[in-house]
């Protein structure tokens, strides 16, 4: 299992379309992947999931992979967060 932590940047937070991206994104790995606000964890591949942790602007973020691809998942999801959701 990999874990990373990133600092959410864009203005939204993790919300409606920035969720999406990510989960889009999420969904192009095998592996097992979470994400984790505090102390609550959802999965990166279910929308309500990753909307109902309501991540915003500034909050720390962990993101969690477990399987075959798990570095390359970890590391395009928080490349995804660092350029803002390509906004």
């Amino acid at each position: 299992m990999l874990t990373k932590n990133v600092t959410i940047q864009n203005t939204v937070g993790l919300h409606a379309r920035p969720a999406t991206y990510f989960i889009q994104k999420a969904n192009c790995f095998k592996s097992s992947i979470w994400i984790e606000n505090s102390d609550r964890r959802a999965n990166a591949k279910s929308l309500l999931g990753v909307l109902s942790l309501g991540i915003a602007k500034g909050d720390i973020i962990s993101i969690l992979a477990d399987g075959v691809d798990e570095q390359e998942a970890v590391d395009a999801l928080v490349d995804l967060v660092v350029k803002g959701f390509n906004d």
